[in-house]
Parts: C-alpha cells; structure tokens; sequence
C-alpha cells in the first residue's frame, strides 16, 4: 500500500512539471531576459506553499494555480508578471506566506496584484455586509491601479467554474450565481467574448442542468445539416476571395447555449424556431492597418453580390469601436435556401482583440497598430468610471456593486460641448451628469440646460449628437432627488459628497431620538437592535433609519411597534433563530443522521420557516433555504427569480434543504398553455386537470388573438411528479401547443 501511494505522489510529481513545461512553452514567444527565472521561483515557492493542499476532486492543489496562469497566457494573452500572480493568488489567502515576503522575493507590483486578488478575513458583521461584494470592491480597488488584478480573477473563476462538478450542489449554485451576475457581464466588457459565453453556458449548465443538456444534445443532432450548410453557403464567397487575391480563413461558429436559451426565453418559442443558431465569420490575414477598414468593405462587397443583406441589421464596428475595443463588420443576408445567416467580416488583429479583450488591445496600442486615441479609448473611459465609482466610500457595498455591474451593461450616447468637443456619456445619461462631467461645482450649481439652444430640464436624457450648454445658479444646491435620475457614477458621488455634512448632523439627531426613547422603553441600544428596527421601518442602513428619525420623516412614538416586537419574543416560547449556524445546531438536534440538511415538512413545527411566494416551490423541487431577518427561513427554488440576488449578495445565509419523502400537502403552481384556438378546447383542458387528474384548479384565465389562445392557470399539486404527469397531459391535447410553469 505503502508503495502504491509512493507510486502515485511520483505520477502527480511528473504531472505537475508536465503542466508547468507546457505553461513555459506557452509563455516563450514574448518570454524576456529573466523572466524564466522569476517564473521559476514562483512556481517552487507555489508548490511548497501548497503541497499538502488539494482541491475537493482530490487533485493537488498546485494543479489550480498553474490551470489560471495557463488560461492568462493562453485565452487572455498576458505576460510574466500575470503569470507569477496566477501562480502566487491563493499563496497569502491560504498558506503561512505573508504579503511582506511575497514583495521581498517579487517586487511590490506582485505584491500589489496579490493583495487584490486575496479575500478579505476579517469582516464579522455578516448581517450588514455581503462578504462577496467587499471582496470584489477589494479587488476593484487595485484595478483601478492594475488591471491584470481583474483579468487573473476572470481566469480564477473560469477554472473554478470548469472544475465546479466536484463541490457540493449548495456551493455549486452559489458560485454559479456570482459568476452571471458578475464575472461573465465584466469579461463581456472587457472583450473577452469567448470567456463570458463558457462561463454562461457552465452557469446554465449547473443551474438548469435538464435545459443545457437538451438544447447541446439537440445542438449535436443538428450539427451535420448544420456543417452541411455552412459548406454550401460558404462556397461561392470562398472561391470569391481566393480570385481577389485575399488570405482568409472562415468559421462557422454556433451560438452559445447560453444565448440560445435566453432567446427561447425571451421570444418564448421552443429550440426546433431559432434559425440563427450560428454566425459565419471571416477573418482576413496579412492585412496592412491602414486598409483594414477597405478591405472588410471589400469582402462586404463581395458577399452581397451572393447573397441579399437586410440594411436593418448592418452594424459597423470598425468606424466606431464597442466601447471595449472590438471592432468588426456584421451583416445578416439572405441564403439561397431562405434563411438569414449572420456574417462577420474582421481582420486577424481584430479578432484576436475580439477574443483575447483587453490585453490584445494594449497589445497592439504599444506596436502602433491602433485608431486615434478619440476612438480607442473606451476601455480607458470605462476604467476611469470605475475609478469614480471607488472615490464615492458612501454607499452601502452592495448598492456599490449593483452601481457597479449597471455600468458593465450600458451603452454610450455621444454628445458635445458649445465648443465641439465630443462627450461620451453612458445610455440614459442626463444633463445633469452632463454638468458634473465638465466639472463638479458646475454639477452642483446646475439649474438646467440648453439642449441644441432649447431650454430643457437637468433631468433631461441625452441623445446622440446634442450639443449642450449648462445653466447655473449660485443659489443652487444639491438635492437627494437628484439622484433619482442621474446614472453617471461621477455625478452620483458628487451629489452624495455635496449631501454628506448635512446628513451626518441629522444622523447625530437622529441616533440621539433613538437612543432616549429606547432607554425610555428599558431596551439597552447596540447594534443589534439598531439593525432588527432599520429592518422593521425597511432602510438600507441603520445611518438611513437615523437620518429619517432627525429628518423627522419618522417620529419617536413610532418606535413603540419595536417594543411590542420585543415584548413578543421575550413572551414567546418558540424559539426564533437570526443567523444560519443557529438553525443548523436546530436542525441536527431534530434530524442527527441530515446534519445541517433542512427537511421541509417535517420541521415546521420545531423552526420557522415558509414556502417562497416568488416562485412557489412545490416537493420535487431543487430549493435553498434562506435565512431571513424577521421571518423566518423562506425556501426558495434554484431557479427563482431572485435566486442570483440571494446567492450573490447573502451567501452567507444560504442554507441547504431538502423535501421530506412523504408529503401530503398541495401546493399552489402557475402554469401557462399556449396553442391554436378550436371550439372546446378550452373545456378539454379544464376536463384534464379536475376530471381526469383531479387537480384543483385556483384561477383559470384565457386570452385569444388572430387564432393563437394563451392562457394562465393556477393549480393545487403535491409535487413535481404530479405537476410533470399534469404538464404532459395537457401536451396531448389537440390544438395545445406548449405548457410551462411559471412564477405564479
């Protein structure tokens, strides 16, 4: 045995230097004088640091550092000094090895992008506070210095999520849920498209595991047709391009599965209706920089002569860039077989920014191969944004992180000042974030403005190619209103800075009514109380419960429905649990042999908890529990609307749970029935659900337009076989066409 384990710590020892071979070989083509070396020394110091560690699939631990700094060099294209980061991340969150002598051995560069990278340990009050985004503004916050710091995350969590089917199926969709909402919108705005679709489709594929696996299969079974046509559609313009002399490769890309199933969603139709489920795309080789833009148009020239291009859907990339840096030519033209089929038209250097994002962009900025700074600075203008953002320290920090992940979405207006000078502002921009982008006493003195010389209001949206002149008060002052309508980040924390003093003097006030009318009451004040009262009069902070009660938007006497609160616990014989660890000892004094598993049915008597009515889970269902404030533990489904909020902003009150294998209850399920109207079909659906299944029936409501009817039901079923036994049924009658669950 002794010897068998021997044999396997050496087979593990020869794998680890294979990997780290193929980094090397990898990272050799801009590998400088030295770099090796240091590469080297991070490499043993990565392997000692971590050599009794393994990951959950039992690998050596050393495998995930060496898989980022792989995927850096590889699918984002960095250097050394992202390579030695990659390899060192986890060394300080997870070893003996301090920062101090991480910056002794490797510089202070390193040091700096570690120190990003590395979680915070000590954030205790995990009521107030989501620990996830006080991570992720840590790492912002050496962003604003060093974007590798994002970049090595992105390729962290890639990693993370592609070796995700060894974790527990509770930490499974928390990371699932924190990667959509918000690693996958940030590789999309960094350019990195390839990135952002896998860590889409792995969300989905552990988040709506049956969804992703029939829409690949059904992928697989259509892939011959599909090759099939790519070939035929391709033919023509193949020989095209050869006569004209150009150096091409062409790709049929599909879609990813991802994108289809959110259109399914979005169009409600079923996989077998959406055509366009690839994109051809043609990348041009050995293309000087200055006839770049010609020699798309050419190849668009070229293509059109085949094929019919619908004007709608030509999107020109090329004279103005994505704000991340890509570029391409796209068009959708008409096959001979009738169907429309996307074309992109790039050069091989704006694929490759295309797909390796911002460190391909950089890349080619310092070989002179870029446009003019006005055009190529989106990704700078996006950076300096966040920077902004990080100079407001007075929002809470999830409201900073959904401020944050707002901004990964919008698109840009341009617009100009009295002297011409172009503005780039994000989509829904106002002229009051107009102001405060000239400057900030401009923005605070702001009063209104002349839009194309037409007097407008400050909450007025820009559109593209208005030329605006702000009007200004020495009377005016900021006003909390304002920052209902502005959506800059810049504006934002000018207004809060500008309302700050004051707010302070009310929150002294108002801490100050609190406080006497709590001793008053014989409640002793701490922060536990303070925060059970914010809950109770719904404020985001207790800061903003103080600032109401010395605004006196709420009066003193008020606080007497906290003391009947308390009165009522302090009476109660049940016992009222706040935070997860307390339910879990709960639970494995009920259920010794569940451990920390929630058996719903079984337990209601013993904890508080209560059925979700965002999505209605009924037995059968994947569900969470979720550790409340003052009601108890709801239970959620995986899949509920809300669940990506929970996961990403409260992971840490998330709890396991499960359904109890006898359940006698009903539960209530919306379901929505689409098909072709007929005489009694109406009836016949009603007779399957009361007669021939005996299902209760809550609610019934059916619409017809132009021969097509859709109708919402609620029913009472036990569970999701009931529910499943129900679906199918209705499936068969005549004329119906679909019939989904939905959030009812």
């Amino acid at each position: 045995m002794v010897e068998m384990n021997e044999i396997a710590l050496e087979q593990e020892r020869k794998e680890i230097l294979k990997r780290y071979r193929k980094l090397l070989r990898l990272a050799k083509p801009f590998l400088k004088d030295g770099d090796a070396k240091i590469i080297k020394k991070a490499f043993n110091l990565s392997v000692e640091a971590h050599k009794d560690m393994r990951r959950k699939s039992g690998e050596p631990y050393i495998y995930h550092p060496l898989a980022v700094a792989q995927i850096c060099v590889e699918e984002i294209g960095l250097g050394t000094t992202a390579i030695v980061a990659a390899l060192l991340h986890d060394v300080v969150e997870d070893t003996h090895i301090s920062l101090a002598e991480i910056e002794k051995q490797f510089g202070s560069k390193i040091a700096k992008i570690i120190d990003g990278l590395t979680k915070i340990s000590n954030i205790t009050d995990s009521n107030s506070v989501s620990v996830q985004a006080e991570n992720f503004r840590k790492v912002l916050l050496t962003l604003a210095e060093d974007v590798r710091v994002i970049l090595i995350k992105i390729a962290d969590r890639l990693h993370n999520m592609r070796t995700l089917a060894d974790m527990p199926r509770n930490k499974q969709l928390k990371i699932a849920y924190e990667t959509s909402y918000l690693y996958a919108p940030l590789a999309h705005r960094l350019g990195l498209y390839t990135i952002k679709s896998e860590l889409e489709d792995l969300y989905l594929k552990y988040t709506e595991t049956e969804v992703y696996e029939e829409i690949a299969r059904k992928l697989q079974a259509t892939k011959a047709a599909r090759e099939k046509f790519i070939k035929d559609f391709t033919a023509p313009i193949e020989k095209a391009l050869q006569e004209e002399g150009f150096h091409f490769v062409i790709k049929g890309r599909p879609k990813s599965i991802h994108s289809i199933y959110t259109k399914m969603k979005k169009q409600q139709i079923p996989f077998e209706k959406i055509y366009d489920l690839f994109a051809i795309r043609i990348i041009l080789d050995d293309v000087p920089f200055e006839e770049e833009k010609a020699a798309c148009w050419k190849v668009y020239s070229i293509i059109t002569d085949y094929y019919r291009p619908s004007p709608e859907r030509l999107r020109d990339w090329i004279s103005t860039p994505r704000a991340n840096g890509y570029e391409s030519l796209h068009t959708t033209v008409m096959s001979t077989t009738g169907q429309w089929v996307e074309v992109q038209i790039r050069t091989r250097r704006m694929d490759d920014i295309a797909e390796k994002g911002y460190a391909a962009h950089w890349k080619y900025k310092e070989t002179g191969a870029t446009k003019t700074q006005s055009q190529e600075s989106g990704l700078e203008i996006w950076l300096n944004k966040v920077r902004d953002m990080l100079e407001n320290q007075d929002t809470s920090t999830i409201e900073f992180l959904d401020e944050f992940r707002s901004n990964l979405f919008s698109d840009e207006v341009f617009v100009f000042t009295p002297k011409g000078d172009l503005k780039v502002l994000p989509q829904g921009a106002t002229a009051l974030d107009f102001a405060f982008e000239i400057h900030s006493e401009v923005g605070n003195k702001c009063i209104g403005a002349k839009i194309n010389n037409k007097l407008v209001p400050i909450s007025y949206k820009l559109q593209n190619g208005d030329q605006i002149e702000i009007l200004t008060s020495s009377k005016q002052t900021p006003s909390e209103d304002w920052l209902r309508f502005v959506v800059t980040s810049k504006a934002k924390s000018k207004i809060r800075e500008a309302l700050r003093d004051e707010k302070r003097q009310f929150i002294k006030k108002g801490k100050e009514i609190v406080d006497k009318k709590l001793h008053q009451f014989g409640i002793e004040p701490n922060d536990n109380v303070y925060n059970d009262i914010r809950a109770l009069f719904n404020d985001k902070s207790v800061a903003d419960l103080f600032y109401r009660f010395g605004k006196e938007y709420i009066q003193a006497s008020e606080l007497k429905k906290y003391k009947e609160i308390v009165q009522k616990r302090r009476n109660s014989t049940r016992e009222n649990i706040k935070d997860v660890k307390s339910f879990e000892k709960v639970i494995q004094k009920i259920h010794p042999d569940q451990k920390d598993v929630l058996l719903i049915g079984e337990d209601m008597d013993k904890i508080d908890y209560k059925l979700a009515t965002c999505c209605n889970p009924i037995p059968g269902d994947d569900v969470f529990g979720f550790v409340t404030i003052n009601e108890g533990i709801k239970i959620h489904r995986t899949n509920c609307p809300n669940a990506t909020e929970l996961m990403s902003h409260y992971g840490h009150r998330i709890l396991k749970a499960q359904w109890a294998s006898k359940m006698e209850e009903s539960y209530m399920v919306g379901l929505r029935i689409t098909g072709t109207d007929r005489v009694g079909i109406i009836n016949d659906v009603t007779k399957i659900i009361s007669n021939e299944l005996k299902v209760n029936m809550r609610s019934m409501a059916f619409d017809t337009i132009e021969n097509v009817f859709e109708g919402n039901c609620t029913v009472l079923v036990h569970d999701t076989r009931h529910l499943n036994l129900l679906i199918e049924k209705l499936k068969g009658v005549p004329g119906v066409e679909q019939v989904v669950r939905y959030d009812s």
